[in-house]
């Protein structure tokens, strides 16, 4: 068994869609990135690649690499996703907090946690989703961007 965290975090950006969980959130503002900026799915990958002890989404999806200016979050989780496999890990559980002041994230975590059990090939019951607010303190609580944390255990099945 592995344990992995992530972290990611994102400034508010105007013309851009605000993307999290691979859901499309009806906002004013999109988040800035090279690629969608989905904060969620991000500090999942930085977990996964934790716990595989294989650095960073950073390393593996370079910013300055034009193949990913744009790139679905959901895409590049299927790529660490298809590694986790080829290295004989499976996800036994996933758990993570989105921290918006605003938008409200609530009607949408359902559909982040089907998103994210089908791409992790796992039983969505093995997913949580959480999301909090700063009670507008810090760069969140003053609507400047979202940030995201996620923690996996991972299980090898080639060590049973």
């Amino acid at each position: 068994m592995r344990i992995g965290i992530g972290y990611d975090v994102h400034a508010f950006a105007k013309n851009r869609k605000l993307v999290i969980g691979g859901v499309q959130v009806p906002y004013a503002e999109g988040l800035c990135g090279h690629s969608d900026a989905d904060v969620l799915i991000h500090a999942v990958m930085d977990s996964l690649l934790g716990a595989m002890g294989l650095g960073d989404i950073g390393a593996m999806f370079p910013d300055n690499d034009i193949r990913y200016k744009d790139a679905d979050s959901r895409f590049l989780l299927g790529i660490v996703v298809k590694l986790m496999k080829s290295k004989r890990y499976k996800l036994v559980n996933l758990d993570s907090v989105i921290i918006a002041q605003n938008p409200k994230m609530s009607p949408y975590i359902e559909k982040m946690k089907k998103n994210l059990s089908c791409d992790l090939e796992t039983n969505v019951s093995n997913i949580n989703i959480k999301a909090t607010t700063t009670e507008h303190l810090g760069f969140e609580g003053k609507g400047e961007g979202i940030a995201a944390q996620a923690a996996c255990l991972l299980e090898n099945k080639e060590k049973q």
